[in-house]
């Protein structure tokens, strides 16, 4: 195995947003416009008075220097990975055969939804569990997310990513033999690599489902509860999935909006954060201003919005796509069922697609599962992994 800290591809980095860029940001916040108020609540999507609040708090109060400082806490590295450098957190675990754990995070998210699992993952002994779990954690922005630059060439899908982040784990940093975790962009990518790259996986544990199964007339006959997955997601894609149809169609259009105006950034991302968790309406019950403007400030300060969005336009177009190629995928997997995650397959479903070792149904949660239940989540991980150490 290769000491990733002798390997001469990958270099440190830290984040350092130079005091221009912070000066620019205040101003443009200062000069924000407000769209009129179409309604008291979230019916229309973000309301007015919330936006001018947090706008508010972002020009005045938000401390992006502490938020760079926490972020740089995570050992960082870039590495180049064909046409492109990959920044990516990593840190070793601290136990008797710690093994490599590949976390991909998924949109509106970045690397920063790592942050609350990384500490338990690496180093379980120091949080109360066994040396034993410990795993090396390999957290990658994605290409054109945060600081990964996109290539700027047509072609980086998820599958195209998943075949990137396997060069990262394997050339770049020499393991052999590694573990992937994900959900949303995550779920999609992990699950590429657990088709494309099973040989050298122990296992895939996700969030979300990545991909849909096979069924034909030679397959058993759907549940019940299958039927009514299959109406239930329609449905959900008529009331909430227009984000998804804008950003595989026209991202650029939308990207020159929300690369010009932080107000119209922040009301595009905080929007899901609430939709997709667990929150009751209150999004600020799960995730505090800070760290939804740390999230948001990645997307601004590195200007990656629209490159980030771009994703769902190559995913559109690759027919290896896992959700637009249905498959087996045969390595070991794990699943973690929250309750208020976009789509919620019933256990059957997901056992058609993947060779299922393990699913989890939990009572709290939502989307953005690391961020929203980081104890439940690094349990689970633990436990579905034990056994496939070997």
């Amino acid at each position: 195995m290769t000491d990733y800290k002798s390997a001469s591809s990958a270099k440190p980095f830290r984040i350092e947003v130079p005091a221009r860029d912070l000066d620019d940001l205040r101003e443009r916040l200062a000069r924000t416009r407000f769209a009129p108020a179409l309604s008291d609540d979230w019916t229309h999507g973000t309301p007015t008075a919330y936006l001018a609040e947090l706008v508010e708090y972002w020009r005045t109060k938000f401390d992006w220097p502490s938020a760079e400082a926490r972020l740089n806490e995570m050992p960082q590295f870039t590495a180049p990975v064909r046409d492109a450098d990959i920044h990516f957190v990593h840190v070793e675990g601290n136990g008797p055969n710690p093994l490599p754990l590949l976390f991909s995070h998924g949109w509106p998210g970045s690397f920063w939804e790592v942050s609350k699992i990384l500490g338990p993952l690496t180093d379980p002994a120091a949080h109360g569990g066994d040396p034993a779990d410990a795993f090396t954690v390999v957290a990658p922005s994605l290409p054109g997310y945060g600081f990964s630059p996109h290539p700027g060439t047509p072609g980086v899908s998820p599958t195209e990513i998943a075949d990137r982040f396997h060069e990262l784990m394997t050339r770049v940093l020499g393991y052999s033999r590694y573990g992937a975790q994900g959900g949303d962009w995550g779920a999609i990518i992990t699950t590429s690599l657990g088709r494309d790259h099973a040989d050298s996986l122990a296992g895939i544990h996700l969030n979300m489902m990545g991909t849909r199964p096979i069924v034909g007339e030679h397959s058993e006959p759907l549940t019940e509860a299958e039927r009514d997955f299959k109406a239930n997601g329609s449905q959900w894609r008529e009331q909430e999935g227009a984000y998804g149809q804008i950003q595989g169609t026209k991202p650029a259009t939308l990207g020159a909006g929300l690369s010009d105006s932080p107000a119209g950034l922040a009301a595009w991302i905080v929007e899901k954060f609430r939709t997709w968790s667990d929150c009751d309406g209150d999004v600020e019950s799960v995730f505090s201003k800070d760290d939804l403007l740390t999230n948001i400030s990645v997307y601004w300060l590195t200007n990656s919005i629209a490159t980030s969005t771009r994703l769902y336009y190559e995913a559109f177009r690759d027919q290896r796509t896992p959700l637009l190629a249905p498959s087996f995928i045969e390595a070991p997997t794990g699943f973690a069922a929250f309750p208020k995650e976009l789509s919620r397959p019933p256990r059957e479903w997901i056992a058609r697609a993947y060779n299922l070792q393990r699913f989890t149904q939990f009572e709290k949660g939502g989307h953005f599962a690391a961020m929203e239940q980081p104890e439940a989540l690094v349990t689970e991980i633990r436990e579905f992994f034990r056994p496939l150490r070997g």
